[in-house]
């Protein structure tokens, strides 16, 4: 029986130019993220690069992808490099989000992107063709157009190399998005956690000011509701509100706090 795979919600979202409200599973829980799928998240971030399992772990990552499957919930799986391989290996699972850090040029960016395709800008792409899960293994209709229609590879300028060729970054063929990394922009620029420095701040608005012209939808962390609102105001279409451990933290203190015993 031959399968139709649904479209990507979270590539919808940001063609349309709407705003997608995702968290941080920093527990790496099929079960956390089946309940930020009911609870009704557009994306569950689950980042490979800090932290969780291996990111040549398929059957980790399909038991991620399993929690959300039948939802409008996408995941959006942050490998821990550019390496080509680990962009295919993370869409065979069925991955249709790729978030990509430390990127240090437009040339090895535009390789990682063309890993996701099978055609690209009107050549050959670099993604491989096989029967994995993505493929529904093997039954899936239309599959490598479907793939090209739904999949997204975006990226993080978090570097001093980046921001240099931020130009050339933006204009890359296909790019889904760009998040912008402020931790790590920070330290690149020798300002290790200083994210209100003035030339952290400066760097962050170039990058928003820079997308915002090449039409490339903007990624971002939210420090609380107020910071969220204000950059949804101002371009950022992909937003962070949170991660698991931090609304724990927040509920288990205020539990305590709350306690009127000795």
């Amino acid at each position: 029986m031959s399968q139709h795979p649904r479209p990507n919600a979270l590539r919808e979202t940001l063609e349309s130019g709407d705003v997608a409200l995702g968290v941080l599973e920093n527990t790496y829980s099929p079960s956390v993220v089946e309940l930020y799928a009911v609870l009704g998240v557009d994306f569950v971030w689950i980042d490979l690069e800090h932290g969780g399992p291996s990111p040549f772990d398929g059957g980790r990552l399909e038991e991620l992808l399993r929690a959300a499957d039948g939802t409008d919930t996408e995941l959006l799986v942050r490998v821990p490099g550019t390496d080509p391989a680990l962009v295919r290996k993370a869409l065979d699972a069925g991955v249709r989000n790729v978030f990509l850090p430390r990127v240090g040029s437009s040339e090895e960016l535009e390789t990682a992107v063309r890993a996701g395709r099978f055609e690209y800008e009107g050549d050959p792409g670099g993604r491989g063709l096989a029967s994995p899960r993505a493929r529904r293994w093997g039954l899936a209709d239309n599959y490598v157009a479907s793939e090209d229609e739904s999949v997204v590879v975006g990226v993080t300028v978090e570097t001093q190399s980046a921001l240099e060729d931020l130009e050339d970054i933006l204009a890359v063929p296909k790019l889904g998005f760009v998040f912008i990394g402020p931790l790590d922009l920070s330290v690149s620029l020798g300002y290790p956690g200083e994210l209100d420095h003035p030339e952290v701040e400066e760097a962050i608005e170039r990058i928003r000011s820079a997308a915002v012209e090449a039409d490339v939808p903007i990624g971002g962390l939210g420090f609380g509701m107020d910071d969220v609102n204000e950059k949804a105001e101002n371009g950022y279409q992909l937003l962070n509100v949170g991660t698991t451990t931090g609304a724990l933290q927040s509920a288990v203190t205020g539990w305590l706090d709350g306690y009127d015993g000795s």
